[in-house]
């Protein structure tokens, strides 16, 4: 009886000591994939808060409008990031099961079906988008600014379209380097447009027409326009796209995977516009430090983003080549990856707002509740952290129906009810509602654990299907 706890430790230390080369290996693969997704991912969100940063010196009602604006497009790009998620996660089994034909042949469908409904969103929001501005609560005076901005910034939506879906297909094919040069290019360009088009000056020269809000949305334009067209030439010169017959199987099988993520990101963003529209109720300068408050999150975000995509790719491709017991091992390195980067992040966000904040803007009450925020964000990061992880693994099997469900329960029967109770019936501060988010991302995080760890989201797999020959012919 007492030999047998030394047989399973000698058995535990051996295994362990046969996987830690291959530990090793998933580390190197998860960070190799990951660091430029992170940083390609942060330079992405980094337009929209160089917005914020450039137009903060016209003040919070400028904020404010370029913050309405960024949101709709967000809702918008629901769509598109559920036709990109399917293509990268069909691509990523295809290539892990060495069928790059097909997949240069549904990326290139990928392409052409983004582009028909990038032209429908465009034509959307040009003639609704300040009907959006009105739901979301905004204030005339926010209104005079925001219309022209919102405008513009969805006459030039598929660029941004065309970018996230050109970047994700090299995702799905492990490249995730070539998209950090190109968003790179992209935010270089932007800095260099927007400034002298806000202000009217070239960096103290003058010369620069001073269009405002305006400026900063032509540059979104011209910037994400050449990225778009950078993108393009190397799908193409690389064969990773090919005009050959339409695989409608193929087809099929990525709007399977994508519609759910658009479900969960349509439903993700119509929560948050209705919660931003209670935060609304405490003020313009309640939303403008809640806006700076996100801008700053994203440093966090990003290293989170950036593995779950990391994560998509390497358990996409370690199935469709049944290997599924290396997904699993990809699951529990990202993790303990993104628990640490985040975590530390929370630290920065707790110990140190008023020094982030003031980056952004030297309003005194936006710093003052901008930084309640920060220190409510700060604590979910490790629940944040765990769900964005444990998503990419469900998203790289196909799994994507039930990150639609833990969105359906977080967003509509956690935090709406919850905000709407909280400042609508009992008329609590601004930080009770803030804390809400706390609440919904630890909900989210305790039914993904459960549903990982039941195995259930195994047969999802595009390759692990028993009709699987049906699907990739």
């Amino acid at each position: 009886m007492e030999a047998r706890p030394s047989f399973d430790f000698e058995l535990k230390y051996t295994i362990m000591k046969i996987m830690a080369p291959l530990r090793k290996q998933i580390r190197r693969e998860i960070m190799t994939l990951a660091l430029p997704v992170i940083l390609s991912s942060l330079l992405q969100r980094s337009i929209g808060i160089i917005d914020i940063f450039l137009v903060g010196g016209l003040g919070a009602t400028a904020i404010t409008a370029v913050g309405i604006g960024q949101l709709l497009i967000f809702i918008s790009m629901t769509v598109i990031w559920g036709l990109s998620s399917g293509t990268t996660v069909v691509m990523a089994q295809l290539y892990g099961g060495r069928r790059q034909p097909e997949a240069a042949r549904i990326a290139f469908q990928s392409i052409l079906l983004g582009l028909g409904l990038s032209l429908l969103i465009s034509l959307s929001g040009w003639h609704f988008g300040q009907q959006g501005a009105v739901f979301l609560g905004a204030e005339p005076v926010v209104l005079g600014l925001a219309d022209d901005y919102i405008k513009i910034i969805f006459a030039v939506f598929g660029f941004t379209a065309l970018v996230n879906i050109l970047c994700n297909i090299l995702y799905g094919v492990g490249d995730t380097r070539t998209p950090f040069f190109v968003v790179v290019l992209i935010n270089v360009l932007h800095v260099l447009i927007a400034y002298p088009l806000i202000y009217g000056s070239w960096y103290g020269f003058g010369g620069a027409p001073r269009l405002g809000l305006i400026g900063a949305a032509i540059a979104i334009g011209i910037s994400e326009g050449v990225g778009m067209l950078i993108l393009l030439g190397v799908l193409y010169r690389r064969g990773i796209i090919h005009a050959g017959r339409f695989n409608l199987a193929l087809l099929r099988e990525v709007i399977r995977i994508g519609l759910p993520v658009f479900g969960d990101r349509a439903l993700q963003q119509a929560g948050q516009a209705l919660y931003l529209k209670m935060i609304m109720l405490y003020g313009t300068t309640a939303y403008a430090a809640h806006q700076v408050g996100l801008s700053i999150e994203a440093l966090s975000f990003m290293p989170g983003y950036g593995l779950s995509i990391a994560v998509t790719t390497a358990v996409g491709q370690s199935l469709g080549a049944h290997q599924r017991d290396r997904a699993h091992l990809v699951n529990s390195e990202a993790n303990r990856f993104a628990v640490m980067l985040m975590a530390g992040m929370g630290m920065v966000f707790f110990f140190f707002p008023y020094l982030l904040l003031r980056l952004f803007t030297s309003d005194a009450e936006v710093i003052r509740l901008g930084t309640q925020f920060l220190k409510i964000v700060a604590i979910l990061q490790v629940p944040l952290a765990i769900t964005m992880v444990l998503s990419g693994s469900l998203k790289g099997a196909g799994d994507t129906r039930y990150l639609l469900f833990t969105t359906v329960v977080g967003s509509w029967l956690v935090r709406v009810p919850l905000a709407y109770l909280f400042s609508v019936v009992l008329h609590l501060s601004l930080p009770f509602v803030w804390g809400i988010m706390v609440v919904d991302w630890v909900v989210r995080m305790v039914l993904l654990l459960i549903r990982y760890r039941s195995n259930r989201w195994h047969p999802s797999s595009l390759a692990g299907r028993q009709n699987a020959h049906e699907i990739l012919p």
